[in-house]
């Protein structure tokens, strides 16, 4: 269960040569050799020969929020490396009910199971805010593996610290006592390695109650509830788009009791 909402900062783009601006506000990024971030996501800091590679098999897109980059269910036609933005990676049943597993940030590869195995897209992925999502076509991407050694190894790390992230997810879901520890959790988890300042933690926060109870398998209400409930016991605080933890050791003692 991945985070849904950051700690305050800025975030750098994760390909490009010179920004330009996309009809959604989205800063364009054309190429991955002269990025300025060059962090430890999959594609960011590759060599140099391979950076050029790739420059060759994507192509650069811009998208507002809202947009679908990929169906549940759908063909795999390649990955889509999020280079700005956030978007929510979720599963419906066939009564509508929908389950949000992860929030994926800039830097992440969408699609990559998918795509490596052949099988259609597993999850629903939606841009939570202006995007940009460079596309790699499947037959294209698979190339790029066979030809390169270093990129296929980090393609398998990458598919294995989603596996071990899908399981902490599972486990973290099926082993709650409740719905409250459940959201407890997700707040403690949000705000890990982000900076006390003065015992207080801020992280913004651009979901929904809706989308909340989405990624903790509870009801609208339960999630609403929760909240009332963790600011009358003065923990947290909400303004705006800011959520405050004022005690992250008694939120962490409540949910251990």
């Amino acid at each position: 269960m991945n985070s849904g909402c950051t700690q305050l900062s800025s975030h750098e783009p994760m390909m490009g040569k010179v920004p330009m601006i996309s009809p959604y506000g989205v800063e364009i990024i054309e190429s991955c050799l002269t990025c300025k971030a060059r962090t430890d996501f999959l594609f960011c800091d590759l060599q140099p020969a391979s950076l050029q590679l790739l420059e060759t098999i994507h192509s650069v897109a811009t998208y507002p929020k809202g947009a679908l980059l990929f169906l549940e269910g759908q063909p795999a036609r390649g990955i889509f490396v999020l280079c700005h933005g956030r978007a929510k990676l979720s599963t419906s049943s066939s009564d509508g009910k929908t389950l949000i597993l992860r929030i994926a940030e800039a830097g992440e590869v969408l699609g990559l199971s998918a795509t490596v195995s052949g099988r259609p897209y597993e999850l629903t992925a939606e841009l939570l805010e202006p995007s940009q999502a460079n596309f790699i076509a499947r037959q294209d991407f698979l190339d790029f593996l066979r030809n390169n050694g270093e990129v296929a190894v980090r393609v398998a790390q990458e598919l294995c610290n989603n596996y071990h992230s899908a399981y902490a997810g599972i486990r973290s879901l099926g082993l709650s006592a409740s719905a409250s520890d459940k959201l407890m959790k997700l707040l403690l988890q949000w705000s890990e390695n982000t900076e006390q300042k003065n015992g207080e933690v801020r992280i913004q926060c651009t979901l929904t109650h809706e989308e909340i109870s989405q990624l903790i398998g509870a009801s609208r209400e339960t999630v609403t509830r929760g909240l009332g409930d963790l600011k009358k016991k003065g923990l947290i605080e909400v303004k705006g788009s800011t959520l405050v933890i004022h005690d992250r050791a008694a939120l962490q003692k409540l949910v251990s009791s």
